[in-house]
């Protein structure tokens, strides 16, 4: 088995601005039409004031790190944990980020930090991913 190539403290991220269509196609492509997240009359009478992006599709950007950054392609997810903090709305721009928190020796196996804050740097939402990694070869 060849070495892990990840250390403590590596980090990476990517930034998505939220807009309406991503509301929509992620309530198409996960069936959740709560209407917090899909009818602007009914999120306009809650304690938001308006539609809220669903809590997993920050969930869905943590996973596009993990699986394209760090620790990339060959990732593959055995768990995630995430505590959802502050609401996100359309035009708040997100960074998904994942940080290296632990690396096994024995087996190809990343414990790392994620979350979400938006452009104000609040945060959105924090938790732990593990992700098992085999790359394959010449890929």
């Amino acid at each position: 088995m060849r070495p892990v190539p990840f250390s403590p403290g590596q980090r990476a991220e990517l930034r998505r601005t939220v807009t309406e269509a991503d509301l929509v196609n992620f309530a198409g492509v996960s069936g959740d039409y709560n209407p917090l997240h899909t009818d602007a009359l009914y999120a306009q009478r809650t304690r938001f004031g308006q539609r809220i992006a669903h809590g997993l599709l920050l969930g869905s950007w943590v996973s596009a790190v993990l699986g394209t950054r760090l620790p990339g392609p060959g990732a593959i997810l055995m768990s995630c944990s995430l505590r959802f903090l502050r609401p996100t709305r359309i035009g708040d721009t997100v960074t998904a980020w994942a940080e290296v928190a632990a690396v096994r020796t024995d087996r190809p196996v990343v414990t790392l930090r994620v979350g979400c804050t938006n452009h104000h740097g609040e945060v959105l939402a924090e938790g732990e991913a593990v992700c098992y990694w085999e790359p394959v070869e010449g890929a």
